[in-house]
């Protein structure tokens, strides 16, 4: 059989194909960026020139710092219930996931494996969390998605990822391209501004202190799920 004829043809296609692969974290996201940039190598230059644009940007650490506080959050689940970030850390640490949204393949992949580690989280103490820019109409669609076996709070106006430096415009060469791919950031957000989240992990002890993080502005770099269980492994 020629090789051609078992690569994907679309995007779904690569994310179904990608999400199936065993092995680390990293491997899968590397695979899924080379499929879609072969599928289309328009919006992978696009996304290449806006992470070069981010690191010129946020040249220093971003976000608290390993031994900071964690900033508190009240923000509303899938169903409405407001959670504080106090409330999660009154039954121990906490892994905060703070995702792009429900509709980004490489959020999909990250939080797909935080749920398959999540029983050795919770082996070990914890709980997890993510945290979207999104209506809880589609935080519903990130849980059903991917079986999500943790909440998907709603961050509409970002405004807690603005607390924690994380916040940016997508740009206008993002923002066309989204347009043409159909992604509907308004419908998704609530508003028009097309912002987004820095992609980011923060292991949160108990005492709500940072105790391990990672923050990345190329959102196709995730945090390995054997470092978040070392970390937690160690408080």
């Amino acid at each position: 059989m020629d090789e051609r004829d078992t690569l994907p043809e679309t995007t779904a296609q690569a994310l179904a194909l990608v999400s199936a692969m065993p092995g680390d974290l990293r491997d899968r996201l590397i695979a899924y960026r080379a499929h879609s940039g072969r599928l289309n190598p328009a919006a992978a230059a696009a996304y290449d020139r806006l992470v070069a644009h981010l690191g010129a940007i946020y040249t220093g650490q971003v976000g608290p710092a390993v031994g900071e506080p964690m900033p508190d959050f009240l923000l509303s689940n899938q169903n409405g219930e407001l959670l504080s970030l106090e409330r999660f850390l009154d039954d121990g640490p906490l892994v905060v996931s703070i995702n792009r949204g429900h509709w980004c393949p490489y959020c999909k992949l990250d939080v797909r494996a935080l749920a398959a580690i999540t029983p050795d989280i919770r082996r070990l103490g914890a709980q997890v969390v993510s945290i979207m820019p999104e209506t809880a109409r589609f935080t519903k669609q990130a849980i059903a998605s991917s079986a999500l076996p943790f909440p998907v709070l709603s961050d509409v106006d970002l405004g807690y990822a603005l607390t924690l430096g994380l916040v940016y415009w997508v740009g206008e060469e993002v923002k066309q391209l989204y347009d043409q791919l159909g992604l509907d950031l308004e419908r998704f957000q609530g508003h028009a501004g097309f912002f987004l989240p820095i992609a980011a992990k923060f292991i949160v002890g108990r005492d709500g202190i940072v105790k391990a993080r990672q923050v990345d502005v190329d959102f196709r770099q995730r945090m390995e799920p054997a470092a978040i269980l070392d970390a937690l492994a160690k408080l």
